[in-house]
């Protein structure tokens, strides 16, 4: 059993790898705020290798307009932390790697950084497909500590991608 991740985290990371595997689908994680939690969870996982195809951390600005493609005047317009930088940077995946799922997380975890009108607690998910359905989530966890909006992120994360896949 894993000492780093919550029991119920790796009982839902196992069954969303087992979907995407019966469905012959290929996953890509693209993660900002998490720091590649979420690939982390996935990979705890015996045989995660057959869907995980590749996890990016693309913390700063620059990584990801490198890495998948985010247009640096976007961020400039909306900031990292939007839904529309969450979007771009999952349907980006979907053009930079050989998937057929990808998710971006990208939020303020704390404890600074966060402001009035985007308080530490906000996180944007987005997950796209290659059929070509993309869906944002918008969450506010609240400053309820850096590790917690991490793992909630992650929880949020995969119950977006059940919720799209089903």
């Amino acid at each position: 059993m894993s000492k780093l991740f919550p029991l119920e985290l790796l009982n839902d990371a196992e069954a969303l790898l087992g979907d995407l595997r019966k469905r012959s689908l290929q996953l890509a994680t693209v993660e900002s705020c998490t720091g590649g939690l979420l690939a982390g969870l996935l990979t705890e996982v015996p045989g995660a290798s057959a869907t995980l195809e590749r996890g990016l951390v693309t913390y700063s600005d620059g990584a990801k307009t490198s890495l998948v493609g985010v247009d640096k005047g976007l961020i400039d317009r909306v900031g990292a932390v939007s839904a529309e930088v969450a979007q771009a940077m999952a349907e980006g995946a979907l053009c930079h790697a050989p998937v057929d799922v990808a998710i971006s997380i990208t939020g303020i975890a704390g404890p600074d950084g966060g402001s009035a009108e985007k308080p530490v607690g906000l996180v944007y998910l987005s997950v796209a497909l290659k059929t070509g359905a993309t869906s944002v989530r918008e969450c506010h966890f609240g400053d309820i500590g850096r590790t917690e909006i991490r793992l909630e992120s992650v929880r949020a994360a995969l119950a977006l991608l059940r919720e799209t896949l089903t």
